[in-house]
């Protein structure tokens, strides 16, 4: 379904590669402007050859200031989303807590900060849309093996569902996407961990009940319609093929 866009300014995080890019290419093709933001440079640089309404920055989530700085030379912003986070595989009993607090920074406390810096300017308008990346491994289930990301990104629902619940008299809207198993650059370096790729991703593919693995695309065009689902806040969104119904 398309959604009209036209006139509204877009900030993207971790945009450089997988449902960030996508992402923001599909909030470009509905007619918004979109920022683009990622620590990588170069990689996200190259959006802006693909559609004109797409301009990059980059930008470290985990830095204050230079979200700030970022934020008041945009302007205005009518949609944040979320994007940024990292994939760690481990249990509670082997868990690094170096590993787990950088994490947390970037999994969680990224989105406090964008949020944070981004909603006073859509509080000043009287409306907002954010939309943070969760993920079906803290919302429907639990993942062995993922005790990090699972544990960060169910603080991301709850921080979803704070702050969707303390701005909804004031235009805000504030919802999560909880993808499944998605073809990412992040997906094939884990698959490749395993020392046999083939079979890892043959084993990945024989769990999922479509049979296939889902794109960066399809869940944009999630992210785009939950963007402009002006009656919908609090929601998570599960799109996972059918990996938890």
């Amino acid at each position: 379904m398309a959604v009209d866009l036209r006139g509204k300014t877009v900030l993207v995080s971790a945009a450089a590669q997988g449902i960030g890019r996508a992402s923001a290419l599909e909030f470009a093709r509905q007619g918004a402007t979109v920022h683009a933001i990622d620590i990588n440079e170069v990689r996200v640089r190259t959006l802006e050859a693909e559609h004109e309404g797409i301009k990059t920055h980059k930008l470290d989530v985990l830095d204050d200031t230079a979200i700030q700085t970022l934020v008041k030379k945009i302007g205005a912003i009518d949609i944040l989303f979320n994007c940024a986070g990292i994939v760690l595989n481990d249990t509670i009993l082997n868990v690094d807590m170096e590993n787990f607090d950088f994490a947390f920074d970037l999994n969680v406390k990224s989105m406090v900060r964008m949020i944070r810096f981004v909603l006073p300017g859509m509080l000043a308008r009287g409306e907002g849309s954010i939309i943070n990346m969760a993920s079906v491994s803290a919302c429907t289930r639990g993942v062995p093996n993922q005790f990090t990301f699972g544990t960060t990104k169910a603080a991301v629902i709850g921080l979803t569902k704070s702050v969707a619940a303390e701005y909804v008299g004031q235009g805000i809207r504030c919802n999560a996407i909880c993808p499944g198993v998605v073809d990412t650059p992040s997906l094939e370096d884990r698959l490749r961990s395993t020392g046999d790729y083939e079979a890892a991703r043959e084993s990945v593919i024989a769990s999922l009940p479509m049979g296939r693995i889902g794109t960066p695309e399809e869940v944009a065009s999630l992210v785009v319609y939950v963007a402009g689902a002006t009656y919908a806040t609090g929601q998570t969104y599960v799109i996972d093929g059918g990996l938890t119904m």
